[in-house]
């Protein structure tokens, strides 16, 4: 075969520094788009991008060539920086994150899943939340490294 030829959609979650709500709604939707920017710049298609005060999700399809910790890495540290300088505000993303393969049957569900992320955490805090999804798929963790 002389191409190479993928489907790799992927569901990330991290939060705020200490799950501190630091993603102040004055700046909440222009950091989601410049996240999505970042993404875009990486090679990766910005699917879905959103979260509340404490959290983000982001549904990128990544190419062949993508290692994805490398791309959430500086996907971070971009709108950590860009925060920082353009919002004037004390901004840190928590270490670590989780990972989710999405078929491309689930596409749709998780990107309107991500669009209702203000809606869905009217009753589920961010923790609930993260261990139904690391639940879901079959995701050993320790709890006391989810805090």
């Amino acid at each position: 075969m002389p191409s190479t030829l993928t489907s790799l959609n992927v569901h990330i979650v991290f939060s705020t520094k200490e799950r501190r709500p630091l993603i102040k709604p004055a700046f909440k939707d222009d950091l989601f788009g410049y996240t999505g920017g970042i993404a875009k710049d990486l090679g990766a298609v910005p699917i879905s991008v959103g979260g509340i005060e404490d959290h983000i999700h982001l549904l990128l399809g990544l190419r062949s060539w993508h290692r994805p910790d490398y791309v959430i890495r500086d996907i971070k540290s971009g709108s950590t920086k860009w925060v920082t300088k353009e919002k004037k505000s004390i901004f840190k993303w928590q270490r670590g994150y989780a990972a989710f393969s999405v078929s491309p049957t689930r596409i749709k569900a998780v990107k309107k899943y991500i669009e209702n992320q203000e809606e869905h955490h009217k009753g589920v805090s961010f923790e609930e939340e993260l261990i139904a999804l690391l639940d879901e798929a079959e995701i050993e963790y320790d709890p006391k490294f989810l805090l």
